[in-house]
């Protein structure tokens, strides 16, 4: 079946189809093309040689693109839906579309119809003056930028000029379809780029009608509840060749191809990005985020040098560990016998058996850490200071700067005027609109945000039993390993400890439970925020944005803060220890190692961060390159006489709504590891960085290779996303200061080493003894008593009458014995000022860095006003142009009239004047 209407700009075209209406080819009733005459048109390729080749981006005819394809199959409710799909193909043709079917029975598996839409220039011209498409109305003179010196150094990091700047600079104003002859128009079938073309039929399809004209039926409007209803299985723009091989059409551009040889594949991870490539064949918005992951990760680079610097001052200060040593001495910790770790199950234990998890401490809990926490402050304000100047001259390049955002969202979106039947009036376009009352959005906003609450607090109680599973599982631990850590496990038991199987396990299970939270959430967010029934797109994904970022940080952060800001810091001491839901649970609260918590924060945020990375790339590559292999074996298997190119791109995954929306999900979940708790990790920007790399060459390989062509959309920022990162910055600082004042030993150790250390030269010799108390072994509860057989073979009762434990409290005997001592408020205060010093240290320098920084450079600002004053200008000339045309016009006119009249030389003369 083959429909041409609308106004088409070849009249031979009309007349050609029209005589072959009634030829008929074989028993499915299809339409013989015009190449089956073998026709030539002038200007164009033999049709002839387009027959033999179907992987082709043309309508039969070789003339018209295809902007979009509809699929469908006949099933059960076939008669039903043939008749929505009769309707919504005529309201198509009667907004100007032009159609052509394939038949099932040329399709690969012989079920499946394809309809293939053209919009001709007629229908791109009206709806690129309504969206107010910014296209070229004079080349650039803006001379180009000087070459940088040295530059030839990072020629090896460069792509060509031709894929880096496929399009020439045009200085660019709004299409008027009125004034066509002011825009530079050489060819009207590739004015247009592939991208707009498929912006535009996209506009119409989402809101083209598929009831009857004598019926009114609101929601029976466009494609997506076309796709929901099943009348339709899928609609897409189409890729314009194959990925690994050129078009043989010289008009196909072959940007696929490109795309994948410059960008897409991972030995090309070292170059730069073809960000215009991207944006002129994906749409704005797609290159955006590209834009912004590529400079994220080169930002990364200077975080992780440091991070580096940081951890290797930590190795190479490994022998000057004074506390380590003494706690690893045999006559020092192997002499000190600490207080039992929970009730009944745990024994004594000597100090010297956390000699190993002190090491590791030290690596990354030393002196260099408070630099780098202080340097990630600052280099998180270059990052989105530099990115705002990143962004705004992508505005000017990619005719952004004029932008809004509610033009971008194609201004209401069809859900929402389809299930909004009140009306009223739009006091600034003065025209009636839908609009949703305020007691239906009242009602909608409350059970949102209860759902909200509801899923925060699931949460919080799935934390909380992993921190009882915490405690529950501790006693077994210690039982098992009691006498030697070596004597159940021979290979790597030295290297284990309860408090390390504890926190490796637990955060194991708090993985788990992250990830199965997420995939319930996700359906749980969606189904609330379509309930809301945002008005625009922009609206529907701020929202959504707000939700999922909300959920995710209480789910992915709130074991990390629970380390950092939690455990061990609400314990007691023997003879009133503190207890999770009171005393008859039996769940102690946890207890810091003797060198603090910041390892065991080190451990959860190690396997959290480097867990959910590893889980997203095997999502994101493995499982598709598995797909891939068995899809490229079907492709490269097909000759392209017979696998046509809306096929192959039907046979490729769909790219949804929400497709972007991961990916800057991942990335800033990532971006509050690496700021909120790098304090405890200074290594984490380099696992971002390596993650990061492969990340953007595994996006370029899913959009090149995987997925259909996604719908161009146009975005002037990454939208809600910059807020979500302001915040989390700014919040970095303070939990950064509170790690270093709280989780780390770093404060204690100074004061001891400026206020406490005996002698004259200050030195750390001693702190380990310092920062332990003493309490009398017979003045500990009976519950709170280890049971006799979990004592270990060295422990005496009648030599050993105290234990230590991890305060600054005075020892039995003393006036005030079990109070806190001096020392422990000089620590607290000590901390306080510390936290008060850094923050203030860090914002000041922000602020500071903020303001030195202007957001938009400023060449860009010239070009800026250039570019519009130039629109003025033109503009101006064109009217005069177009009125001294319209006054010669009338003056021709009046001179055939006055030669049939007596001559006037007076009126002659006022005319020869006004022009």
């Amino acid at each position: 079946m083959k429909r041409i209407t609308g106004k088409t700009k070849e009249a031979t075209l009309i007349e050609m189809s029209n005589t072959l209406d009634s030829q008929i080819e074989g028993n499915n009733g299809s339409i013989k093309s015009i190449s089956d005459r073998g026709t030539q048109l002038p200007g164009h390729r033999e049709i002839d040689k387009f027959e033999e080749n179907r992987d082709s981006v043309y309508f039969k005819d070789g003339v018209r693109r295809i902007d979009f394809v509809l699929s469908y199959v006949d099933d059960k409710d076939g008669d039903k839906k043939a008749e929505r799909r009769r309707e919504f193909e005529a309201n198509l043709e009667k907004s100007g579309l032009e159609l052509e079917t394939e038949d099932k029975s040329e399709s690969d598996d012989r079920k499946t119809y394809y309809l293939k839409i053209h919009a001709p220039w007629e229908v791109l011209a009206t709806y690129a003056d309504v969206l107010k498409i910014k296209v070229p109305f004079k080349a650039s003179d803006i001379p180009k930028a000087r070459e940088v010196p040295l530059e030839w150094l990072t020629h090896p990091f460069r792509l060509p000029d031709g894929i880096m700047r496929p399009e020439p600079d045009y200085f660019t104003a709004p299409f008027d379809k009125s004034k066509v002859d002011f825009f530079l128009i050489d060819d009207k079938d590739t004015f247009f780029p592939p991208s707009t073309r498929n912006r535009i039929v996209y506009y119409i399809l989402t809101r083209c009608p598929y009831y009857k004209e004598d019926r009114i039926e609101k929601d029976k409007t466009g494609i997506k509840r076309l796709l929901n209803n099943g009348t339709y299985t899928s609609a897409y723009p189409l890729h314009d060749c194959r990925y690994w091989k050129k078009a043989q059409d010289m008009q196909c551009e072959s940007e696929r191809y490109h795309l994948y040889r410059h960008w897409a594949r991972f030995l090309c991870f070292y170059k730069e990005q073809p960000l215009n490539l991207i944006k002129k064949y994906y749409g704005e918005k797609i290159g955006i985020y590209f834009a912004w992951l590529g400079f994220y990760t080169e930002m990364l680079f200077f975080a992780a040098v440091m991070g580096v610097i940081c951890f290797v001052y930590g190795v190479l200060s490994y022998d000057d560990n004074i506390t380590s040593k003494e706690i690893c001495d045999p006559e020092i910790g192997g002499m000190i016998v600490m207080c039992p770790l929970c009730d009944k199950k745990c024994s004594y234990w000597k100090l010297n058996s956390t000699c190993l998890s002190s090491w590791q401490s030290h690596l990354f809990d030393n002196e260099g850490t408070v630099f780098f926490a202080i340097f990630m402050g600052i280099w998180v304000t270059l990052f989105l200071e530099l990115w705002k100047r990143r962004q705004a001259r992508l505005e000017y390049e990619w005719d952004l700067v004029d932008f809004e955002e509610e033009q971008q969202q194609l201004q209401i979106r069809p859900e929402y005027e389809l299930k909004c039947t009140g009306r009223r009036l739009n006091r600034f376009t003065q025209e009636m609109e839908p609009y949703l009352s305020f007691p239906s959005k009242c009602a909608r906003f409350c059970l949102s945000g209860a759902t909200v609450l509801f899923w925060t607090f699931l949460i919080v109680a799935c934390i909380m039993g992993v921190i009882a599973y915490r405690l529950a599982v501790y006693a077994a631990f210690a039982s098992v390993m009691k006498d030697s850590p070596t004597s159940k496990i021979q290979l790597v038991g030295s290297l284990i400890t309860p408090q390390l199987a504890t926190s490796v396990t637990a955060s194991c299970i708090n993985f788990v439970i992250i990830l199965i939270l997420n995939f319930l959430y996700e359906q749980v967010a969606i189904w609330i925020t379509d309930m809301e029934i945002p008005k625009t797109h922009l609206e529907y994904e701020n929202k959504l944005t707000m939700k999922m970022f909300m959920f995710q940080f209480v789910n992915y952060y709130s074991s990390c803060f629970y380390v950092a800001f939690f455990k061990g810091k609400f314990v007691g001491h023997p003879g009133n220890y503190s207890y999770m839901f009171g005393k008859w649970t039996s769940l102690r609260n946890e207890e810091c190692a003797p060198g603090g918590c910041l390892i065991e924060l080190t451990t959860q945020l190690l396997i959290v961060m480097a867990g959910k990375q590893m889980v997203g790339n095997v999502q994101e590559a493995l499982l598709p390159l598995l797909r891939n292999w068995w899809g490229s074996r079907k492709g490269r298997s097909h000759p392209e006489s017979t696998y046509s190119r809306w096929e192959q791109d039907h046979d490729l995954q769909n790219f949804s709504q929400f497709g972007l929306f991961y990916e800057y999900l991942e990335m800033v979940i990532q971006f509050g590891f690496i700021t909120l708790f790098v304090a405890s990790f200074p290594l984490a920007p380099l696992l971002a960085l390596f993650n990061n790399i492969l990340e953007v060459r595994v996006d370029a390989w899913k959009f090149t290779t995987q997925f259909r062509r996604p719908v161009a959309a146009k975005a002037r920022n990454i939208g809600a996303w910059e807020e979500i990162l302001n915040v989390v910055a700014i919040l970095s600082v303070v939990t950064n200061a509170f790690i270093m004042a709280f989780t780390s030993d770093m404060i204690p150790r100074l004061v001891y080493l400026y206020a406490y250390h005996p002698g004259s030269e200050a030195t750390m010799r001693g702190y380990i003894t310092n920062s332990l108390s003493f309490y009398n072994i017979s003045q500990i509860p009976e519950d709170n008593l280890p049971e006799p057989e979990e004592n270990p073979s060295w422990f005496n009762s009648s030599t050993i009458t105290t234990c230590r434990y991890r305060d600054y409290r005075y020892p039995p005997g003393h006036e005030k014995q079990y109070a806190h001592t001096m020392q422990f408020w000089h620590i607290l205060a000590a901390k306080l000022a510390f936290i008060i010093i850094m923050e203030h240290v860090v914002f000041v320098v922000k602020f500071f860095v903020a303001w030195l920084i202007p957001d938009v450079p400023s060449d860009v600002k010239a070009r800026i006003k250039r570019e519009r004053f130039l629109v003025q200008e033109y503009l101006h000339n064109y009217e005069v142009e177009k009125l001294k045309m319209q006054l010669s016009q009338s003056f021709c006119l009046s001179t055939e009239t006055a030669s049939l009249l007596p001559s006037s030389p007076s009126k002659h003369q006022v005319l020869s004047e006004c022009i």
